[in-house]
């Protein structure tokens, strides 16, 4: 008798407000989960339902602090070990993943690390989106399915009609991905040319290309201390921009970050909702990615292609 494999949804903590979302395109509702939680911060997630022979998909960004991937590693060991058929770790944002490198000596590649500790825990699927380098999908054994931002961003992009429109990367390493924008939004690229003294300081920032009387808009796959993409908004209004607005996908704004973003010239700043915000801003607004994982979700499910649902 050929019996279809049941589908669970079950959360993480941090991404609660996501998941539920996610659920809610899905068409079921979450699962329940409890965490049991000693004084000295030790925690032990349980499933209150059965998973046995059920393709289960664990949504859960990863995040500092470590707690946020351990709770994830601990939820895949539970699921391995209650005999669910397929375990899919569903992570809107991949952390760890800007140590993709050796970029000095005696360091580690963090985001390999974490890839096999996913996989080691239970995780037979991966589906992730925006990761900071293409390359950490080489670093998974098992199936990784690469979701763009894009097909929320560029949209709404277009839905502000905005004349003279500039794209702009505000580092060389994000160029590949300004120009992926700038092919549908028929826009120019210029791009920033940062050096950094350490991690979160930059010692010195240059423009390459022309933004006079230009409406520019930043891409970035995160943004973490604001400081890089602050100095860049600042920077082409002082070339002569009219206006500058950022979209990353990633919010993670830590530090002064807001404090940032108020003072500085950026119009706006456009993020998904990856990553559960807890601070307000005028200036800062969200989208959510929850109809694409849902709908990513239930093509993996039912053996259908999700080629058509983004835009590369």
């Amino acid at each position: 008798m050929n019996v279809k494999t049941q589908v669970k949804l079950f959360s993480c903590t941090q991404s609660m407000t996501l998941s539920n979302q996610i659920a809610k395109h899905f068409g079921q509702e979450l699962g329940s989960v409890n965490i049991q939680r000693y004084n000295d911060g030790e925690f032990q997630p349980s499933f209150e339902e059965s998973v046995r022979g059920s393709r289960v998909f664990i949504i859960g960004s990863t995040n500092p602090s470590s707690d946020n991937l351990m709770e994830m590693l601990l939820m895949l060991d539970a699921a391995k070990r209650s005999s669910a058929r397929h375990i899919t770790a569903v992570i809107p944002y991949f952390g760890w993943a800007r140590q993709d490198r050796k970029d000095k000596p005696r360091v580690p590649i963090g985001a390999k690390l974490v890839a096999k500790l996913l996989e080691s825990a239970g995780a037979t699927r991966i589906i992730t989106m925006d990761l900071h380098a293409d390359q950490i999908q080489g670093f998974f054994e098992k199936p990784v399915d690469h979701l763009y931002a894009s097909s929320i961003f560029v949209p709404y992009i277009k839905s502000l009609n905005i004349d003279n429109l500039t794209i702009a990367s505000p580092d060389m390493g994000g160029s590949k991905r300004a120009y992926a924008y700038s092919k549908f939004l028929d826009a120019d690229v210029v791009i920033c040319y940062k050096q950094r003294s350490k991690g979160n300081v930059i010692t010195h920032m240059e423009l390459i290309g022309d933004v006079t009387g230009k409406n520019v808009i930043l891409i970035d796959d995160m943004v973490d201390t604001a400081g890089t993409l602050t100095k860049a908004a600042d920077l082409m209004i002082e070339k002569g921009a009219e206006s500058v607005i950022a979209i990353c996908t990633h919010a993670l704004l830590s530090g002064d970050a807001y404090e940032k973003i108020e003072k500085s010239k950026l119009k706006k700043l456009i993020t998904s909702d990856s990553i559960e915000i807890k601070n307000k801003s005028k200036k800062v607004e969200h989208l959510t990615c929850s109809k694409i994982f849902a709908e990513a979700m239930y093509n993996v499910h039912n053996n259908k292609s999700i080629d058509k649902l983004f835009i590369k």
